[in-house]
């Protein structure tokens, strides 16, 4: 036996048990229509909830910027690589949020993988919603601090981990998702907030789904539950709703200068791009001037979700516009998606790992750039499949 040949049989594994990822090219600007492996289809999949990515002023302000910068800074933010165009970024996203100050990061995922090993360490606990996303669970592994889980948006078990545990370590940090990416669920961030405080713990939040989406023109989970102040680390990622790519954290002046020396994706990996953060500024500049895309974001959501559970649809508990279609066993999805695609929908199966084994589903992502008449396209043809495969 050859010693690799485990890589041949863990993917047949992954064949057979309907887990193999297929991975379709996209070949056109994101929008509510995209091509993707040659056919037009409606996009009910990406992270792109305002339009933000293929907008009219962000590709404006990327090209002035290459123009101006050039098109990568080569070299880390700590030796040469910190552009006046990141300070205006952070500058901006910290009046945007109502905090301190702002440190942005390649992506979401690296603001967390940045972020908790700078905070705790081996003597220090984590005290980590069941759920949360994988950044969240590899920068913790990565913190080498104890990781205690407690039952998903469950405030009770929360305290009762912190009480019975929480008096072993030297730190205690509670982390959570803001919105859950799976499920579309809020975190009860203030209960969350209260105990954490209680026990003397770090509290932080990932709000990788709330930005641009959750409170005051899209201001994120702790605006939307009024609770600044409260919330030492909040996390925010500029791929989703801002459309583009990168991460960041927002809190005290303190706290970000901390962060500025000690974590790692910020003194160790080359700086995000000129047009990336050019395009990053324009988003912010927009949802500051106007909420009018995130309620049209909210209004196309509620109409969606409405109808989808009149024909008979799952849609699990979400409170957002992810809106997942609940269908169990991941054959059955891959097989729904795949009929999806040929009726001219582009909506990817989700299974095991990403969600537990049984918990297969179908998540679409609702967009402000859909229209009316995308939305009823999209009905039609989940009722069709739906009753072709004896779903609804």
């Amino acid at each position: 036996m050859g010693k690799l040949d485990f890589i041949r049989e863990e993917l047949e594994n992954l064949k057979k048990e309907g887990l193999y990822i297929i991975i379709r090219t996209i070949e056109s600007p994101q929008g509510a229509w995209i091509v993707v492996d040659g056919k037009k289809v409606l996009n009910l999949c990406s992270n792109n909830y305002l339009g933000f990515a293929n907008h009219p002023v962000l590709r404006e302000k990327a090209k002035e910027a290459i123009e101006k910068f050039g098109v990568g800074p080569a070299a880390v933010r700590t030796i040469a690589g910190t552009m006046s165009l990141h300070n205006e970024l952070e500058r901006k996203l910290a009046e945007f949020k109502g905090a301190e100050a702002t440190i942005s990061f390649q992506s979401g995922f690296n603001a967390n993988l940045a972020t908790i090993p700078a905070l705790v360490g081996r003597e220090d606990a984590i005290f980590s919603d069941e759920l949360n996303h994988a950044s969240i669970i590899d920068g913790s592994r990565l913190s080498r601090a104890t990781i205690i889980r407690y039952n998903h948006n469950d405030p009770e078990d929360l305290e009762k981990k912190l009480r019975e545990e929480g008096g072993k370590y030297r730190r205690k940090l509670v982390v959570t998702d803001g919105v859950f990416s799976m499920d579309g669920d809020i975190a009860p961030l203030p209960e969350i907030a209260e105990i954490a405080a209680k026990y003397d713990a770090i509290m932080m939040v990932d709000d990788a789904h709330g930005e641009g989406v959750l409170g005051r023109g899209g201001r994120g989970i702790v605006d939307h539950f009024g609770l600044h102040g409260k919330v030492d680390v909040e996390v925010g990622t500029l791929s989703k709703a801002f459309g583009v790519v990168g991460g960041y954290v927002a809190g005290s002046k303190e706290m970000i200068e901390y962060l500025r020396q000690k974590a790692r994706p910020f003194l160790f990996s080359s700086a995000v791009t000129p047009p990336d953060v050019a395009a990053s500024i324009a988003a912010v500049d927009i949802l500051t001037e106007s909420d009018e895309l995130v309620q049209k974001l909210w209004d196309n959501a509620k109409y969606f979700k409405e109808n989808m559970k009149k024909l008979g649809f799952d849609t699990g508990k979400s409170q957002t516009p992810i809106t997942p279609v609940m269908l169990g066993e991941a054959k059955v999805a891959q097989e729904f998606s795949k009929r999806l695609f040929d009726e001219g929908i582009f909506a990817q199966a989700i299974g095991y790992p990403t969600v537990p084994r049984g918990k297969a589903r179908i998540r679409v992502m609702i967009s402000a750039t859909h229209s009316k008449e995308d939305l009823d396209f999209a009905l039609e043809k989940f009722e069709k499949v739906g009753k072709e495969l004896g779903v609804i």
